[in-house]
């Protein structure tokens, strides 16, 4: 099968040929359709989240058909099309998992980073962390939402019951989100980029009461902030941007170093807290509320061989909404 393979952090991936992976007892092997491209891919190759599996096939937000299973797998019949998502196989038996709290697993594995990911004709998926597609949502739709979307609904919830909400950042995650939000009644404000009027654009077209750049200041103090970019200095930014109570979600897997702060910018019982991974109650909430809003991802396509330069282009912020790679014909 064709794959496009990391050999080594810092260099671009490789397309080679791979043997076709055979599933385990409880795995189904999966003809895939579709990969999301997301930002945790790029501090992968980039080398920002250390040790990953070498060589390595990316890719976290799959979709694809059901083509074979283990001689365990039964959740799935053949053909049936499902997702797969960053949280790959958990222990079950660590004090995180018995109390519900896979996301933070002692032993968990995750899909493009310890396991073989998307990124390719064909991947394998444990059974249990793979999600059925609902209805109406095409391929190139549907991958968005399977780490973009619920990451940062799980992000979201964080927000509890904020009605004015800050999104640092507007990229896949938050593009998604507002579309919930805005569902639920709730007000956003849209930071990007300085000087990103195209972002603001799209921001304000989406619903956002307000978009500026990420120096900028809200026209009012927000209950919430959700900051998707990878930024630190964002963090002091947010919690000068919220109200007294207020809540400052991280919502990424990496983010550079956060600079020193004032004590008084997290005083008045401000919360900044940090969101891990996901866990499969995100994901059936998630994908049940998707149809019924119903969310409308906005999607830049790449075929499988030109992911190196699906990378670059959510590097250098050229994509509104997210990128996919388009690998089945």
């Amino acid at each position: 099968m064709r794959a496009m393979i990391l050999e080594r952090a810092g260099q671009p991936l490789q397309e080679s040929q791979l043997p076709m992976p055979k599933p385990q007892s409880e795995q189904v092997l999966l003809k895939v359709h579709v990969c999301g491209v997301c930002r945790t891919d790029l501090h992968i190759v980039d080398g920002e989240l250390a040790k990953p599996k070498l060589p390595l096939v990316l890719g976290h937000q799959i979709v694809g058909t059901v083509v074979e299973t283990g001689s365990q797998a039964n959740k799935f019949p053949l053909g049936t099309r499902v997702g797969v998502p960053w949280l790959g196989h958990t222990c079950n038996c660590c004090r995180y998992c018995l109390a519900g709290k896979e996301n933070l697993c002692d032993r968990a594995l995750f899909t493009g980073y310890n396991l073989n990911g998307g990124y390719a004709e064909y991947t394998v998926a444990d059974e249990s962390f793979c999600f059925p597609i609902p209805e109406g949502f095409p391929d190139l739709q549907a991958a968005p939402l399977l780490c973009a979307g619920l990451i940062g609904y799980r992000s979201y919830r964080m927000t509890e019951d904020a009605e004015k909400i800050g999104f640092y950042g507007f990229g896949a995650a938050a593009h998604i989100l507002i579309q919930v939000a805005k569902y639920q009644g709730k007000q956003v404000y849209a930071f990007t980029r300085s000087g990103d009027t195209q972002g603001q654009e799209f921001a304000c077209s989406l619903g956002a009461v307000w978009a500026g750049g990420s120096d900028e200041f809200p026209p009012e103090k927000l209950d919430a902030a959700i900051i998707f970019a990878p930024v630190g200095k964002l963090v002091p930014a947010a919690l000068k941007a919220v109200a007294k109570g207020g809540i400052v979600v991280c919502a990424g897997i990496h983010m550079s170093d956060i600079p020193s702060f004032p004590y008084q910018i997290l005083w008045e019982e401000r919360v900044l807290r940090s969101v891990a991974n996901l866990t499969r109650r995100d994901g059936e909430e998630f994908l049940t509320l998707a149809p019924q809003i119903p969310i409308q991802t906005e999607v830049t396509s790449f075929p499988l061989s030109e992911a190196n330069e699906a990378l670059d282009a959510l590097r250098t912020g050229k994509i509104n909404g997210a990128a996919v790679l388009a690998i089945a014909s």
